[in-house]
């Protein structure tokens, strides 16, 4: 059974289903930063990066808004973590 701490290290703010993207919003403790997940189901191809907290409700709503350039992605820049 995990420890009752790891259940702390990341918090969940909201989750949502836009055909086959899935569109997550967490909050990571340790560090006090909000990640944006976007992954489509059918494909895994998908991308997190950290976004301001004042952004976060946005960002979840709108977040190929946030999704960054496909040079960084390829890259690597910034927060930008290419999944598939």
């Amino acid at each position: 059974m995990p420890s009752p701490s790891l259940h702390r290290e990341a918090r969940e703010l909201a989750q949502r289903l836009s055909g086959t993207d899935e569109v997550r919003l967490v909050w990571h403790a340790a560090s006090n930063c909000v990640e944006l997940s976007v992954r489509d189901l059918e494909t895994g191809a998908g991308f997190r990066i950290a976004v301001a907290r004042k952004s976060a409700l946005d960002a979840f709503y709108h977040p190929y808004a946030y999704a960054p350039r496909r040079a960084e992605v390829d890259r690597g820049a910034g927060a930008a973590i290419a999944d598939g």
